[in-house]
């Protein structure tokens, strides 16, 4: 956030003693207390904050009656977009209040849970959040700026941004195996054993709309994955006998409309591909594709396919068909250009780039021990991987493994269709060589923050990078 809008002050920090720079300045009495700024730095709050109605004032000096102290530390943050040290004196209620009174929450929100503060080589266990009841986490969603919704049994725990208010609601599920955080206050909850989506007020603990689909046979039909972009609600369904399945695209801006059903197959005798129901949705954002993957564990091992749709045509663009070594889990990282897996046998990482797309059959490159691949151990079960930033995360157990991408040139494409020169390496996350504790069930970003549950644990960890403030 640029500290001046309109003419910028000497590089000395001060303004030439001229009539007009006078005129610029503007003096205001808080709760005793002169402060000085210009009209440029409380335009910086925006046209509706309290700032922007002293900017105007004329003649008088303006009073407010509050705490002056609290003044100087928001003053601060207009002038330079972060908070100074001093804040950390303060309590963080204290400092979110008086940003909500003079109309500036969102930039302070912006100061202290930008994801560009989020940085992988330096963050630490910074906090524990505790959850209601004796149930373990299924599932977490956070938003842009930290705050978090946890789903444990029947209940749905959220935080605010700054984590210091709490509040749980009971649902109609058992158990809720998918959730997704689509504004502060309300998410998209399903189960695989409960009928329909539901699109919950979290604030008044209501259903706003039950979202459904149903096959030619009309069976209910149950939630197995989420997901969103800027205008369209994802659902995957699988009819509530196990026969067919779809990805439900939804207008989130015109009411949840249904605008398109994509990926609808029925089942018929043994097409174990067309019987995968899509289990994690991902919208990416730099190709306008919907990455849509399922696996399944048989006989003959875990197949599993990753789809790639175009939503202006509802056609696949690029699928990959697992056998050797599926994947237990997949992202897709548009600041990388790359898919990462990690591999069910083998417990490595693997990546393949999105300039490969259509290139060849198996483009995956292994990042680790590729002796592992047929192994057949399923050292990756379980392991969760997903990308932040210019970073991949992989749980390994209770530890996560931290893959960062090293420069090396340009790129050349081999025969295979394959980009050759891409070189991954792996890095210790943090401070801490082991983060200890159980098996990590769920890994999350949100704002500067990192999420994790683990099994058996009643309670989420928060891992951040140290900022002024909090």
């Amino acid at each position: 956030m640029p500290p001046f809008a309109g003419p910028k002050p000497h590089l000395d920090g001060f303004y030439q003693n001229s009539r007009d720079s006078i005129s610029n300045v503007i003096t205001i009495d808080v709760g005793g207390q002169i402060f000085q700024t210009t009209r440029q730095t409380l335009a910086l709050a925006g046209s509706k904050s309290l700032f922007s109605k002293l900017s105007n004032s004329q003649g008088t000096i303006p009073f407010i009656d509050r705490d002056p102290e609290l003044f100087s530390i928001l003053l601060s943050l207009l002038r330079t977009g972060n908070l100074p040290s001093k804040a950390k004196a303060f309590d963080v209620q204290d400092l979110i209040f008086e940003s909500r009174f003079y109309g500036i929450e969102n930039l302070l929100i912006n100061s202290q849970s930008n994801p560009s503060l989020f940085e992988a080589f330096n963050v630490d266990k910074s906090t524990i959040l505790p959850l209601s009841g004796r149930d373990s986490p299924s599932t977490i969603s956070t938003t842009q700026f930290g705050s978090v919704h946890v789903a444990n049994g029947c209940k749905i725990t959220s935080f605010d941004w700054s984590l210091q208010r709490k509040s749980t609601i009971l649902t109609q599920f058992t158990a809720i195996d998918s959730l997704l955080a689509l504004s502060p206050k309300t998410v998209a909850a399903g189960a695989t054993d409960f009928s329909g989506l539901q699109i919950i007020d979290l604030d008044k603990g209501i259903v706003k709309e039950t979202l459904n689909w149903e096959n030619v046979t009309r069976s209910s039909s149950t939630v197995q994955a989420i997901g969103s972009s800027p205008e369209y609600l994802f659902t995957s369904f699988e009819s509530g006998r196990r026969n067919s399945n779809c990805v439900m695209v939804y207008d989130i801006n015109d009411g949840f409309r249904p605008v398109t059903t994509i990926g609808h197959y029925e089942i018929f005798g043994a097409e174990l591909d067309s019987a995968i129901p899509a289990t994690k949705l991902q919208w990416i954002s730099s190709h306008n594709l919907l990455m849509a993957s399922g696996s399944h564990s048989g006989p003959a091992g875990v197949v599993g396919n990753i789809r790639f749709w175009d939503m202006r045509s509802g056609n696949v663009v690029w699928e990959v068909k697992e056998k050797v070594d599926c994947f237990s889990d997949v992202t897709a990282s548009d600041s990388l250009s790359a898919l990462f897996k990690v591999g069910v046998n083998s417990g490595e990482v693997f990546f393949t780039d999105f300039r490969s797309i259509g290139a060849a059959e198996n483009s995956w490159v292994c990042l680790g021990d590729v002796r592992k691949v047929i192994n057949g151990k399923k050292e990756g079960s379980g392991c969760k991987i997903e990308s932040h930033g210019n970073q991949v995360f992989c749980s390994k157990g209770g530890n996560i493994e931290l893959w960062s991408e090293v420069l090396t040139g340009s790129s050349i494409k081999g025969e295979n269709g394959r980009v050759e020169d891409r070189v991954f390496r792996k890095n210790s996350m943090g401070r801490a060589k082991d983060m200890g504790g159980s098996r990590i069930t769920n890994l999350a970003f949100g704002g500067n923050k990192m999420f994790v549950t683990r099994k058996d644990q009643q309670f989420v960890e928060v891992w951040q990078s140290s900022v002024w403030g909090f």
